[in-house]
């Protein structure tokens, strides 16, 4: 069989870091459309299920607190809570630590489309199964790396990791669980971090580059 000379696609191919990227990006779309739909299934935006969806996993927010989880500017945010109110699946009470501000809770039908507006994501979580384990643990160490370094640039919300929690102890013992979390005084593997923990209490800035060195020293 003849054909082209054996370094012709390391010529004439993208670096993998940019193919990485496209895939991403393909991805991205696949998400962003499937919750689009599942949202309009329910008469929803996507942004509102979002809200509902935070309310459910993380208990009565703020504006401001929904903003900063979901990286939504606050005007957005503001829009989507009025038209839930409206819509009887969102309630607002007074915010005990902000007295001009309020909390926003799910109404019981609210809470039941949050928590199916969680399970949205499960056709990507099948899709993961397909890999193999090893596949999954070096998929997810890749996740981790990549949303600690969007998170730093501003791009992604800075919440929800254990990587940049003040409660988290990177590589304090050998073994298969090098990492501590002082939250709940128990060891935790790197198959185990958070990337969305309802208890993550965001770590300096200073001290979230120490433990991020900590952490990579092990790889």
């Amino acid at each position: 069989m003849t054909g082209k000379r054996p370094e012709y696609f390391n010529e004439n191919s993208e670096p993998i870091s940019a193919r990485i990227a496209t895939g991403l990006h393909k991805i991205g779309l696949a998400m962003k459309q499937q919750a689009w739909q599942q949202a309009n299934g329910v008469g929803l935006s996507a942004t509102q299920g979002q809200i509902l969806a935070a309310l459910v996993a993380h208990g009565p927010l703020s504006s401001t607190e929904l903003s900063e989880r979901l990286g939504v500017t606050l005007p957005t945010i503001s829009d989507s809570v009025r038209v839930l109110v409206e819509k009887t699946l969102v309630t607002r009470s007074a915010d005990p630590r902000h007295p001009r501000a309020s909390l926003l809770m799910p109404t019981t039908e609210g809470a039941a489309l949050g928590a199916r507006a969680r399970s949205w994501p499960e056709f990507m979580a099948d899709a993961v199964a397909d890999l193999s384990p090893d596949e999954q643990r070096a998929f997810f160490a890749g996740i981790v790396k990549m949303i600690r370094m969007l998170q730093e640039q501003g791009l992604v919300p800075l919440t929800g990791m254990c990587v940049t929690c003040t409660h988290f102890r990177p590589n304090v013992r050998p073994g298969p669980s090098p990492h501590h979390c002082a939250f709940v005084d128990a060891p935790l593997s790197s198959d185990q971090l958070r990337l969305d923990c309802p208890e993550h209490e965001r770590a300096a800035e200073s001290a979230r580059r120490e433990v991020w060195e900590r952490f990579m020293r092990r790889g």
